[in-house]
């Protein structure tokens, strides 16, 4: 059996859009879904300040009711979904990166219960964007209407592959038009020492970058030829394109730069894309 797509929940309405989101794309990919509440079950008074609440009966099944709800959101449409539902003791975000390491996916929601605005990223779901072994979905309320197109952000650097990769077959799966989206401030440095001008021709650079965008995925036209394709180069931040494309597309796709475990190892622009993004953003680790 193909490891599942792996969905923390808490009962907060982003998590249950995050399950509804792993529901669909179980479909697409034919792989069941794994529901997870993380919580502290503590049995006895420990001499801890604040108190933790204690863990009874009442918890229990305030807990089974909440894996409930969200497994009938993953189900919502598409009753034949396999949906496993699992109540693990311990910290959120350590556990659920655990879980990564057996998943296809992990789909969390943007913020949980104590989040306090929807522009910011809640901490369980920015822990593990930065730590996941696999592909990390962090979900908001999903468009209204779906635009039959996704995006990803293109560094032309030669470490995309599983970002490419991803990219590619996610718009397979969909049948969706998948944005090559190349952003560009300044020229690009082409080794180490480079020395970049300070007076150059915002054209000419221009048709440079449209030029790199095509040598980084003429590879993948030819081997996902079925994808259609748009190509954008434009001269502003990546961070600021890809979380404008975010609001008019299904999908944001981005690299994790690094290979650090630390919050930094998500890299400034997939930090500010998971934080601020208008829609659900996969982080793909390179």
């Amino acid at each position: 059996m193909r490891d599942p797509i792996v969905v923390g929940v808490d009962g907060s309405a982003a998590s249950l859009h995050a399950a509804e989101w792993a529901g669909n794309e179980a479909v697409l990919r034919g792989t069941p879904v794994r529901v997870v509440h993380v919580t502290l079950q503590w049995s006895y008074h420990v001499p801890l300040a604040p108190q933790p609440g204690r863990w009874g009966p009442e918890e229990s099944e305030a807990a089974e009711e909440l894996l409930q709800r969200a497994a009938n959101r993953v189900r919502a449409g598409h009753p034949d979904v396999q949906v496993a539902t699992e109540i693990v003791n311990g910290g959120p975000g350590e556990t659920l990166v655990a879980a990564s390491e057996a998943a296809e996916l992990l789909v969390v929601g943007n913020r949980g219960r104590g989040g306090f605005t929807e522009l910011l990223l809640g901490s369980v779901s920015r822990y593990v964007a930065s730590r996941a072994s696999c592909p990390v979905v962090v979900v908001r309320e999903p468009h209204a209407h779906r635009r039959g197109e996704i995006v990803v952000g293109v560094t032309g650097r030669p470490d995309q592959d599983a970002v490419l990769e991803f990219a590619f077959r996610e718009a397979e799966l969909r049948g969706a038009v998948l944005r090559l989206l190349h952003a560009w401030t300044h020229p690009t440095s082409t080794g180490p020492g480079d020395m970049l001008p300070v007076v150059y021709d915002v054209e000419a650079v221009g048709q440079e970058e449209e030029t790199l965008l095509g040598e980084a995925v003429a590879g993948w036209r030819e081997t996902r030829p079925d994808v259609r394709l748009v190509s954008q180069v434009v001269r502003a931040h990546p961070a600021k394109a890809l979380i404008e494309a975010s609001a008019e597309h299904d999908l944001t796709i981005v690299g994790a730069q690094g290979e650090g475990r630390s919050l930094l190892g998500l890299g400034f622009i997939a930090h500010a894309v998971v934080h601020h993004a208008r829609g659900p953003v996969v982080v793909v680790r390179r």
